[in-house]
């Protein structure tokens, strides 16, 4: 019997990967995934083209990844949110991501004024201009902005000396409340995962109890098998997972040529698969 091969969370150019969606679609084949979704940050822009490039065999899983913030007094903490099989035309969730695809530009905008201002080679105009109107802007344009300025030579390393959280360029978004975010994919029919909740390179990361918190309010899963989670990671969170009724899912995260992890080096179960895809009701997955 032939191994079903499902990779749940990777970017096209419409956010910040490198190939287009049409590209991704034809990685996908050359990887042996029998199934793919495309979890664009804050937009759903690449759904139809990624839908009209489909090859026969591959199936498509259509999401996004929003960027989020958990609540409460104190620290506040970034998540990500893997939403899938949504309603893309639910009219809040058409409010929310027009509002995050705004300050995701805006937040660009004023990093890139920073760093011209302390002289280095990046114009804001230039960044945001080779992009197209309804793509979230990101950190990663900014790294390869300093990578083409021959800055750095890589967009890891842009993000360990200039843009990850504690430099000096970076500047937090507004992003989504947690609660609100998993709410207003529930009411339009999609289910929440949430990524990489340990990848602590990125930043600080939530407790076991936060993430039990989210699991309250309706997530279906987190996103155990990532690239940047060890083995302790993953065992932790599969405990907690086990004990919190979620569903565990596996993914690369692929972002094409701005990051080295391949599409499927990471995978989800096919019940895994089948249960996350079952409790959806916004859209269907689309088979080639």
């Amino acid at each position: 019997m032939d191994v079903v091969r499902i990779d749940l969370h990777t970017h096209s150019a419409v956010s910040d990967g490198t190939d287009t969606p049409a590209e991704l679609m034809a990685a996908a084949v050359r990887a042996g995934l029998d199934v793919i979704a495309l979890t664009d940050h804050d937009t759903t822009a690449g759904w139809e083209q990624a839908q009209a490039a489909l090859p026969p065999g591959l199936t498509l899983v259509r999401g996004a990844e929003l960027s989020c913030v958990t609540g409460g007094e104190g620290r506040r903490i970034g998540v990500h949110m893997l939403a899938y099989l949504f309603d893309p035309v639910a009219p809040a969730v058409v409010t929310e991501q027009l509002r995050l695809r705004a300050d995701r530009r805006a937040r660009v905008r004023r990093m890139a004024e920073r760093m011209a201002a302390d002289g280095l080679p990046v114009d804001a105009d230039e960044v945001l201009g080779a992009l197209p109107a309804d793509s979230p802007a990101g950190r990663p344009h900014l790294a390869q902005a300093l990578v083409r300025a021959g800055l750095v030579d890589s967009v890891d390393q842009a993000f360990a000396e200039y843009l990850a959280n504690g430099r000096g360029y970076y500047i937090p978004g507004a992003d989504t409340l947690v609660a609100d975010a998993i709410r207003m994919i529930a009411d339009a029919g999609g289910v929440t995962v949430m990524a990489h909740p340990y990848a602590r390179s990125r930043g600080a990361t939530v407790s076991p109890e936060t993430i039990a918190e989210f699991a309250a309010l309706g997530m279906a899963g987190i996103e155990v098998d990532h690239p940047n989670h060890d083995e302790a990671d993953r065992k932790e969170l599969r405990g907690l997972a086990a004990d919190l009724g979620l569903l565990v899912t596996g993914s690369s995260d692929y972002h094409g040529t701005n990051k080295t992890t391949a599409l499927g080096a990471e995978t989800t179960a096919p019940e895994v698969y089948e249960e996350l895809v079952s409790l959806a009701t916004g859209t269907r997955v689309v088979a080639g």
